[in-house]
């Protein structure tokens, strides 16, 4: 058995710290442990009893489902914009998520992004260790759980981190061989299709549409690469806890294999199944905060399946996030009528709250409040 798995497997030691220690000693990530045939998951992935017994209701409804926006003509037709934006606005304001098609990413970068995750992940581990590391200031990272050593459940999912922001530019040559040329290239049209969203979601609000981008809401972004291997025992298990986005934007990719991104509507989880050329888009935390409560980051989740492996890549827009910017409630938002609901924020002590808090812990708006 490889060395530090068996510390898991064998349950020698109930000290949580000390499996957690071998887990990411071993630098082989979840996939590690599913390379072994393991009939059950070490008890670092069981999520506590209470939490599994409070689980919500699951449903596959017709009433409730997350709308797919067709983005065809948004810059040629007037008329055809302006449905557009309505279509965001109101989808912005309800759920907070939405799907987009016909978005001018071509499926050939999308497919080629997928495969580029898959490729990295199902590569021989001394190739991947080479890039493990839970130093956030690297602009290449791999790893699993960001939160390993502070959250209730480790998550089931390896983690590629690619940064395109902060103060050093990516060097191409830093990315993974496997997936260099197509993130590079997916990293691309994802600044595009970045500012296009904010541009309509900055017309929603009724102001122009350059005003967010001005904001530099969409200076630098970075991909965060999801491998999700299939799991024994799911029903016990969690790929990416309850929360919400931190940032401004989200915008997700996933492969087709199995539905596992599911937000929460109504008191109940709701499945947000793959759409063929689709990206799924939701609002982020800051972007509640500036549009002052017009627009709803909503709290969502990853689940894991026996069918594996499942792959995600989302792509954060959360502005420059090594500086002092301050950000709060937009000013043309704000009047008599219609106060600030939250005060403003420093960008910089924002995220590393954000980075020395747990996921499922982790409730930025709430602390923001006037």
């Amino acid at each position: 058995m490889a060395e530090g798995f068996d510390v898991l497997v064998g349950d020698q030691s109930n000290d949580r710290m000390d499996m957690l220690k071998a887990f990411d000693e071993t630098k082989a990530g979840v996939k590690g442990l599913t390379d072994l045939g393991l009939p059950k998951i070490p008890k670092i992935f069981v999520r506590p009893s209470e939490e599994l017994a409070e689980e919500l209701p699951h449903k596959n409804t017709h009433k409730i489902q997350v709308p797919v926006i067709d983005l065809s003509g948004v810059f040629q037709d007037a008329d055809r914009r302006r449905q557009i934006v309505e279509e965001v606005r109101i989808a912005s304001e309800t759920s907070g998520f939405f799907q987009v098609v016909n978005h001018g990413v071509p499926l050939s970068v999308l497919d080629g992004m997928i495969e580029g995750v898959r490729e990295f992940n199902e590569q021989d581990v001394e190739e991947k260790k080479k890039y493990y590391s839970r130093d956030r200031t690297r602009n290449v990272r791999f790893n699993s759980s960001y939160d390993l050593f502070t959250s209730r459940t480790a998550s089931w999912r390896d983690s590629l981190t690619i940064s395109f922001s902060g103060p050093d530019e990516t060097d191409p040559q830093d990315l993974p061989s496997p997936c260099r040329i197509s993130a590079v290239e997916y990293s691309k049209h994802m600044e595009i299709l970045g500012n296009t969203l904010l541009g309509l979601l900055s017309e929603g609000l009724g102001l122009k549409t350059d005003h967010l981008k001005n904001m530099e809401c969409s200076q630098g972004h970075r991909l965060h690469c999801h491998y999700y291997p299939a799991c024994p025992e799911p029903e016990l298990a969690i790929g990416t806890t309850k929360h919400s986005d931190a940032g401004f934007l989200t915008i997700l990719l996933q492969n087709q294999i199995t539905s596992g991104l599911q937000v929460l509507c109504q008191g109940q989880w709701i499945d947000i199944h793959p759409v063929l050329g689709g990206l799924v888009v939701n609002i982020g935390d800051l972007l509640q905060l500036v549009s002052n409560g017009k627009f709803r980051s909503n709290e969502h989740r990853a689940i894991t399946s026996r069918i594996g492996p499942r792959i995600s890549v989302a792509c954060f827009f959360s502005g420059p996030v090594n500086g002092a910017k301050i950000y709060g409630p937009i000013e043309e938002l704000i009047s008599k009528e219609n106060p600030a609901m939250y005060t403003e924020v420093v960008l910089s002590e924002y995220v590393q709250k954000f980075f020395a808090t747990a996921l499922e812990k982790y409730r930025a708006l709430d602390d923001y409040k006037v």
